[in-house]
């Protein structure tokens, strides 16, 4: 029997690269996401990739990918050789740095493998298969990505460096965010990113641990901020926490420009989501006018640029 799963694309509000030193996060899942077709093959494990992504994504990721795939396989003890499978991915998320794709690939294969040999998993076992693939894949990850993809809605997040369970519960809005998300149409490997980031904090271990102060005084207010309603609030502490990314050189040219001209057509705040140097950019807008004015904008620049809205509890 084919097996069929899904995994959400996510965008991190507060956190990036702090979640991966145990700093505290919070993300959301996105409507768009990644359905994986699971079936008998004829030889070894076939993989097919029909996902819609920026140029040179995929090639970008190919080896990344190729780690994933091996987890799996090793995770739900399958021998390619002995149980030819084919998979095929598909579905709405446009696979770009920064939207967890990665993370959407590993969480919808894991739900189509677990269909496809009944194995009943529920969304923990899920969540912990895709969290091996993704370490398989990129070293470190927060964790955050593979969260936001199998469980949905928007989360706190503070990963557990002891190995044991990582700390998440659900956030509730009163209003859901309105957000504009830019591509740079930069592809970055995440794992040499994190280790570009891990070489610097070592080199520097004092101005980090004040960039970590700093970020989790940011996070304390955004938390509460969010709870309040208070969305000039949450766009400040966005563009604060946009200002220690840069300071901790994940940052570039491209996504200086979309947050410039994002805010200088409205936007509340903006910032970089996910592994940086490329990938996406998240603007928040106070209304829907407010929204798709810095999308045309940001388009007008020659970006690829899309609304969407966070803190809805997502449905397959």
């Amino acid at each position: 029997m084919a097996g069929k799963g899904f995994g959400y694309g996510k965008v991190i509000l507060f956190g990036e690269h702090f979640i991966v030193y145990g700093l505290p996060g919070i993300a959301s899942a996105i409507s768009d996401h990644t359905i994986a077709i699971v079936e008998p093959g004829t030889k070894g494990l076939e993989f097919i990739d029909n996902r819609p992504a920026v140029e040179g994504y995929k090639e970008t990721k190919k080896a990344e990918i190729e780690r994933q795939m091996k987890a799996l396989a090793k995770h739900f003890k399958i021998n390619p050789e002995k149980t030819p499978l084919k998979i095929t991915l598909s579905g709405n998320l446009k696979a770009a740095s920064g939207v967890g794709a990665s993370a959407a690939l590993a969480t919808s294969i894991a739900r189509a493998l677990s269909q496809h040999f009944g194995l009943g998993m529920g969304d923990e076992q899920i969540n912990e298969a895709a969290y091996e693939a993704e370490e398989a894949g990129s070293g470190t990850p927060s964790g955050i990505d593979n969260t936001c993809s199998t469980f949905g809605g928007m989360i706190s997040f503070r990963k557990n460096l002891e190995g044991g369970k990582n700390e998440i519960s659900q956030l509730k809005l009163k209003e859901p965010l309105k957000i504009v998300v830019a591509s740079t149409g930069i592809s970055q490997e995440t794992k040499k990113v994190v280790e570009g980031v891990k070489k610097e904090k070592e080199k520097n271990p004092e101005k980090f641990s004040k960039i970590f102060r700093e970020y989790e005084h940011v996070y304390g207010e955004a938390l509460t901020a969010m709870e309040k309603g208070d969305i000039q609030k949450v766009g400040k502490l966005m563009s604060h926490n946009q200002k220690l990314l840069e300071e901790i050189g994940v940052s570039c040219p491209e996504i200086e420009e979309i947050i410039s001209t994002a805010k200088s057509h409205g936007a509340l705040g903006a910032k970089l989501t996910g592994t940086g140097r490329g990938g996406l950019v998240i603007s928040l807008a106070g209304t829907a006018e407010a929204q798709e004015k810095i999308m045309e904008a940001v388009r007008n620049k020659g970006f690829e640029a899309t609304k969407t809205e966070l803190g809805k509890k997502v449905k397959d």
